[in-house]
């Protein structure tokens, strides 16, 4: 019995299935442990491409920063943008308006000689020195109206001859004489006075004040039907001498031509005391005659 169960057991053993069977496990752990190494490979293999393609998908597709397009402006940046362009016209319009400035109504005259300064419209026209003597056309000069020799012409401004249209308007003037040869008693008097009070009495000179000085007027006046001339005269003492501003105005034409209208006399003589209210006298050395 004994040597039955031995060589039971030993051919048991010896079994060509159980010899396949144990063979084919070793060759599935084989197996297993193969393509768990080769997974492994795989996986790493794997990662490293998807690292590497990360990579080099962010340093191909990472765009390079930009400015923003109009369209991507903020509402904060068109504001700005729109302040700037608003300053840029407005400059603009300030330098077109520099550029293009109007020259003021009137220019400054003034006269070192006599220290005597005064405005008057640009329009105007200014004769100054021996020039400066104004006269009426056909009815000849205006004459100084001093007491006593010695007076000179400084200046003279008239206004333009078209300055009243359809008028019997023919001239007008503005003008300035200066006497240093006579006294402060001798300037308010003048050498031939106002003569039209109905007895021909003539009239003395009235004392006006223009501006803040004070003055001593006289007027003359002569003409005929056709043609007449008006000089009013005003006297003041400064600086060491007598100062004589003359308002004239001649006027022609009227009743001989169809249309032709008197021109408004106080009209006139308010736009040649408006230059004289202008006038200033500054002081100065006052020249010293010859022994």
């Amino acid at each position: 019995m004994a040597t039955l169960r031995s060589s039971t057991n030993k051919s048991e053993c010896n079994h060509p299935f159980l010899e396949t069977t144990v063979s084919s496990s070793r060759q599935q752990k084989l197996a297993v442990i193969a393509c768990c190494a080769i997974l492994g490979l795989l996986l790493a293999a794997s990662a490293c491409s998807k690292q590497s393609s990360k990579s080099t998908l962010a340093g191909v597709a990472a765009p390079a920063p930009v400015s923003p397009s109009p369209a991507g402006w903020t509402s904060a940046t068109a504001t700005q943008v729109a302040a700037l362009n608003t300053e840029e016209v407005a400059a603009k319009k300030k330098t077109h308006k520099k550029g293009h400035k109007k020259p003021p109504g009137t220019v400054a005259y003034s006269d070192p000689n006599s220290g005597l300064s005064f405005d008057y419209p640009r329009t105007f026209e200014l004769a100054s020195g021996e020039k400066a003597q104004p006269d009426f056309g056909e009815m000849g000069p205006v004459p100084m109206n001093f007491v006593q020799p010695g007076g000179v012409p400084v200046a003279t401004v008239e206004l333009p001859d078209a300055s009243y249209p359809g008028t019997d308007f023919a001239s007008a003037f503005f003008s300035v004489n200066v006497n240093h040869a006579l006294s402060e008693q001798e300037c308010p008097h003048f050498a031939f006075v106002d003569t039209s009070d109905a007895d021909g009495e003539p009239i003395d000179a009235e004392k006006v004040k223009v501006g803040s000085t004070d003055m001593d007027m006289t007027s003359e006046f002569a003409g005929s039907a056709t043609k007449q001339a008006e000089a009013r005269y005003y006297h003041s003492y400064e600086n060491g001498a007598c100062y004589e501003y003359v308002l004239g105005l001649g006027t022609a034409g009227y009743g001989t031509k169809e249309g032709i209208k008197p021109v408004d006399r106080d009209a006139v003589f308010d736009r040649l005391e408006k230059i004289l209210a202008t006038v200033k006298v500054h002081q100065f050395v006052q020249p010293q005659s010859a022994e």
